[in-house]
């Protein structure tokens, strides 16, 4: 009889530790508890990395908006596309003349992430042609919202980016200065910096500003406007090249792409999550092109994802992407076997330490991405227990009321609830 019940003992704990699931009906009992989640839509998919068990899934096959978690599927596309990204492609003339052309690499002269590498690349050179590539981009993405043109993260798209295609405003004792420079000019306007709709002339109301105040806000561009700026910042000037079958062509490579990665994804740059998409079409087809980088990522993937994608964009800014929370987790999965542990927590904002998941100080030992529209937060990476087991979740809350700091505790509550029974 005590052999009996040893067993019993045994295969019950077992059963705790390695794979029971916490029921759905659980799981909805637990967020109606948690007043700011309770009028949400609510997704959940928590699996553990050891034995690929689903430890608690509800509403995880419905696609909800993902808001920024879509910049988790453009950095694995980044990484499974490239060993190494190229800053930019040229050629030498006579030893002298230095042809160029644009990878979509999106870190000259950017004010947060900028390549010293890059940047001392054209600093050097006296004798600059740029090749213009052979089709235009369309600036916003599909789904984007028009009245965001005024802020830094709706950054127009571009095939090569300078200055992150934004201008830093800085009020000194002298006045506003833009970098680059704009027309700008003092106004009784509401706000404190807003940029003409259709233009590149600012307005500034000076009432609203202090002393060092610092503002981005993002610049129409195009490609005689991105030779315009980087004669001027280079002090030379950049003709325009044209084709000769003659050039050979190289790439540069700066070795910066972990500072980028972190701004992706510890920062959710927007124009750098764009560049990406950019990078990968011109490797794939030799053309920037959004939509045919999605196109052959969900023909790669096509074999492992468990929904269909709707994806349109590679930042998230757009509401027409729609993911399910099984395939947030599963490209989780692809990054996690893709990358050494040590370069996912480098790499992820930490819970309650760094970037976008400072504000999650509730949560230990969390590395993950937070995807922000209005009425829209989700949170999607990979947790540590306290017993040292790594799992992968994704928590999407969709069409809530709450205040968004509301909602992250509530997030942050219901997964150290979950966190508790098999930690």
């Amino acid at each position: 009889m005590n052999k009996i019940i040893i067993t019993l003992c045994f295969l019950i704990l077992t059963s705790v530790s390695f794979g029971q699931k916490i029921s759905e009906k659980k799981l909805q009992k637990k967020i109606n508890q948690i007043s700011t989640l309770k009028n949400s839509f609510v997704g959940i998919h928590f699996v553990s990395i050891k034995n690929k068990k689903v430890i608690a899934s509800l509403n995880s096959e419905n696609y909800m908006t993902p808001a920024s978690n879509t910049k988790l599927l453009t950095f694995l596309g980044a990484i499974q596309s490239f060993d190494k990204l190229p800053a930019l492609e040229y050629a030498v003339e006579n030893d002298s003349i230095y042809h160029f052309r644009s990878t979509g690499y999106p870190l000259l002269f950017h004010p947060f992430y900028n390549d010293k590498v890059l940047e001392d690349f054209f600093k050097s050179k006296k004798l600059l042609k740029y090749h213009l590539p052979l089709q235009l981009i369309k600036p916003q993405g599909a789904g984007w919202s028009w009245d965001d043109y005024n802020y830094y993260y709706a950054s127009e798209k571009s095939t090569f980016p300078i200055y992150g295609n934004a201008i830093q405003a800085v009020y000194n004792k002298k006045g506003v200065k833009l970098k680059p420079d704009f027309e700008i000019r003092e106004s009784n306007i509401i706000g404190n910096l807003i940029r003409d709709r259709f233009t590149n002339s600012f307005k500034y109301n000076l009432k609203n500003w202090r002393i060092n105040d610092t503002l981005y806000r993002p610049f129409r561009t195009s490609d005689n406007l991105f030779v315009k700026l980087l004669s001027k910042e280079l002090g030379v000037n950049v003709d325009i090249g044209y084709n000769n079958e003659k050039l050979k062509w190289n790439q540069l490579f700066t070795k910066n792409e972990k500072n980028l990665y972190k701004g992706l994804l510890q920062d959710s740059d927007n124009g750098i999550a764009e560049a990406l998409l950019l990078m990968i079409s011109k490797k794939q087809k030799n053309v920037f092109d959004t939509k045919i980088a999605i196109e052959g990522l969900n023909e790669r993937w096509k074999t492992w994802l468990p929904d269909k994608l709707e994806w349109v964009d590679g930042s998230g800014v757009s509401r027409y992407n729609m993911f399910t929370p099984k395939n947030i987790v599963a490209v989780l999965e692809k990054i996690y076997e893709t990358l050494e542990w040590n370069e996912i927590k480098e790499i992820f904002p930490k819970s309650g330490e760094s970037g976008t998941l400072t504000a999650y100080r509730d949560l230990k030992n969390v590395y993950a991405k937070t995807g922000t529209l209005r009425h829209n937060h989700n949170l999607s990476g990979y947790l540590i227990s306290d017993s040292g087991e790594k799992y992968i979740f994704s928590f999407m809350v969709n069409h809530f009321t709450s205040e968004s700091d509301d909602v992250k505790k509530g997030i942050s509550d219901l997964l150290n609830w979950i966190k508790k029974k098999f930690g």
